[in-house]
């Protein structure tokens, strides 16, 4: 039992994290439920469509992202495939967070059509890296709400040495993990470019819902906020981030944006369900891939 638990301990604390930020929001949602009610009353179905739309570009723009990785990288994948790819590994990643991961699934899918794992290995890291290089543009504007409201979070900047050090060890890392794309610098600024627009469509999807729900926020702040909160977000707290998200979104749109917590508590939920409905599709090619991957288990 004591070999399982310390074998398992990371899925376990990740549990624990998911159930304890589930409750917190739970909590929170339910001590301002009138509030909840009436600002949801505020959405309209045109609200709703416009965000979810848009949920969906996004969605397409990091497909491209992906997918210009992969054809710079060698990989001579048709789009429709990438696709379909992306949207079996968001559906996993969403619905299957306790098993399997989208990551996982993308790299199972992309080797069963015949490309060579190591390079489809390396577009998944450059995937990420691109979309965190993304999100670091974006981030000034949040680290600027932040230092407005608490002047003194500024004396974060001095870090210790050690921390510098393993700052510099990520970047060294980064830069292995892009090696194939930083000798084809277009090609990563295209992809850097479908990240952007990635993260223009999520943060106006935000925007119109939190002002249908009564949250008048400019949208450079909401993205300075939102793109705060996908850093946060990245700490391995929760299963995918649920709970452990919308906690951090909540905190930071009612602390430095000045929105009510009933409000920012219904925004990061919406946000959620639009993301769920948004990887559904990936629910028709999900069970052949899981199939072929039992298949290839020892």
């Amino acid at each position: 039992m004591k070999d399982w638990v310390l074998r398992n301990r990371q899925i376990l604390l990740r549990g624990g994290g998911t159930v304890l930020s589930a409750l917190l929001l739970a909590g929170l949602i339910s001590r301002n439920w009138p509030d909840v009610l009436s600002a949801l009353g505020n959405v309209s179905l045109i609200d709703l469509l416009a965000a979810f739309g848009l949920v969906l570009c996004s969605r397409l723009f990091t497909m491209a992202r992906w997918h210009t990785l992969l054809r710079s990288g060698g990989i001579p994948i048709a789009f429709k495939d990438t696709v379909s790819l992306s949207f079996t590994g968001l559906f996993a990643s969403n619905f299957l967070p306790t098993t399997v991961g989208g990551d996982v699934v993308r790299l199972a899918g992309a080797m069963q059509m015949g490309y060579d794992r190591a390079i489809c290995l390396a577009s998944l890291a450059a995937d990420r890296l691109v979309n965190m290089a993304g999100m670091s543009l974006a981030a000034p504007l949040g680290l600027y709400q932040l230092f407005q409201a608490a002047p003194l979070a500024a004396g974060a900047a001095f870090l210790p040495a050690a921390w510098w050090q393993k700052a510099w060890n990520f970047i060294l890392r980064t830069l292995d993990s892009l090696t194939i794309w930083l000798k084809k610098p277009q090609s990563l600024l295209l992809a850097l470019i479908f990240a952007m627009a990635h993260m223009l469509c999520t943060f106006t999807a935000n925007y119109i819902l939190l002002h249908a729900l009564g949250g008048p926020l400019p949208l450079w702040r909401v993205i300075g906020l939102w793109s705060l909160a996908y850093f946060v977000g990245l700490m391995p707290v929760s299963i995918n981030g649920y709970g452990w998200q919308e906690l951090t979104v909540s905190t930071l749109l009612s602390t430095f944006g000045g929105v009510s917590l009933s409000i920012s508590a219904t925004v990061a939920i919406l946000h959620r369900l639009l993301m769920l409905a948004g990887s559904l599709p990936g629910a028709f090619t999900l069970p052949a891939i899981l199939a072929k991957m039992d298949k290839t288990r020892p």
